[in-house]
């Protein structure tokens, strides 16, 4: 993950950006001074050279200072990543020190291989140190610009990276906020629900009452947990459901023939937003069981699809649908909060089942 980056007064950078493995730079900078070395010891012997030694000697030297100095700016440029935006004016920093750092180069170059001649008995002879000058500090300048702008892009591609991954924390921190606020819009609609339906028995079936209130209690423990998360597992969702149907099965007792759950064990880590069936079991009591005639059977399913995808089916099979349905705030309210997790990869359809009564089908990516 690529670090966030801040800014003092300065606009210097004091995080730094992801940079190259140290081996690729390593590597890179060697096969650099290979090349430098084939080629000067390639033109050393097509002007009679006899000390093969030599060239190594010259190529070493530069090489050796150079490393040097490119260390010394790769730390330096990170400082410098405020400007990135504005091409001018970080390669202007580069240039303000091209001159004191080219005749730093030189210098201590020439000085190396006087040292090592000296050494080794023998004078090193070279053009007059006016013409030494003027064309390595020339050559050392085009150098320097060239690995100057290898940084810069080095340095702006990480600076792009680091955008991207800005701009997708923020995103799916937005997604985060946008669940929860759609998880806890859920949670006192379920409670108002819930009480309803406890309300209606106080009268008539006391000891019932009392004893939904008891699962009620347990059952919102378990609702206020889910909430509070913005994904659960399927296992964690079916315990929530069975909590729920526990309840409504003993309020319509005499009505219900079959409650089943069909759900493969290995579905069952799959994540899906939280409370995100609940509501539409709720759905198949309130507009199923409770408003039609006749046995109710109900059914909890779940299938594996290809592509690592699975259906949920919550069928009831009371109820039908209006030809011109228009639904409300739960049904759209779970759409809402499948599009912000899984865009078009899911999708949740209320529709009329093939034996009779209605279905809702929650099709989304079964991710482990």
């Amino acid at each position: 993950m690529v670090d966030a980056i801040r800014s003092d007064g300065d606009g210097q950078s004091l995080v730094p950006l992801p940079e190259w493995p140290a081996a690729a730079r390593l590597g890179a900078w060697a096969l650099f001074w290979l090349l430098n070395l084939l080629v000067g010891l390639q033109e050393y012997l097509r002007h009679g050279g006899q000390r093969l030694w030599e060239p190594f000697v010259w190529e070493g030297s530069s090489c050796l200072v150079a490393t040097f100095i490119v260390a010394w700016q790769w730390q330096v440029v990170k400082r410098d990543d405020a400007y990135l935006a504005e091409p001018r004016r970080w390669f202007m920093r580069r240039v303000v020190v091209l001159l004191p750092i080219s005749l730093a180069f030189v210098t201590t170059v020439f000085g190396l291989r006087h040292g090592v001649y000296a050494i080794l008995g023998l004078s090193y002879q070279h053009d007059t140190w006016t013409s030494v000058y003027l064309y390595e500090t020339t050559k050392f300048a085009m150098f320097f610009m060239l690995f100057s702008a290898v940084f810069f892009g080095v340095r702006s591609y990480a600076a792009v990276s680091r955008e991207r991954v800005a701009a997708a924390r923020a995103q799916a921190l937005a997604r985060q906020t946008q669940l929860i606020q759609l998880a806890q819009q859920i949670e006192p609609h379920f409670l108002f629900n819930a009480i309803g339906t406890i309300s209606e028995t106080i009268h008539s079936n006391p000891a019932l009452a009392d004893k939904l209130l008891s699962r009620l209690a347990g059952l919102l423990r378990a609702a206020t947990d889910l909430t509070r998360r913005p994904d659960v597992s399927l296992r964690e969702e079916l315990q929530l459901l069975e909590g729920y149907a526990s309840i409504m099965r003993e309020r319509f007792s005499d009505r219900i023939e079959e409650l089943a759950f069909e759900v493969p064990e290995e579905l069952l880590n799959c994540r899906l937003p939280s409370l995100l069936l609940q509501p539409l079991l709720e759905n198949a009591f309130k507009h199923g069981v409770e408003k039609e005639l006749g046995t109710a059977r109900l059914k909890v399913s779940a299938s594996a699809l290809p592509q690592d995808r699975m259906q949920v089916v919550i069928e009831c099979n009371l109820g039908t649908l209006p030809e011109s349905v228009r639904f409300g705030t739960g049904i759209t309210n779970l759409r809402e909060r499948l599009a912000t997790t899984f865009g078009n990869r899911a999708n949740l359809a209320v529709e009329p089942r093939a034996q009779g009564g209605v279905q809702s089908v929650v099709t989304l990516p079964c991710v482990r």
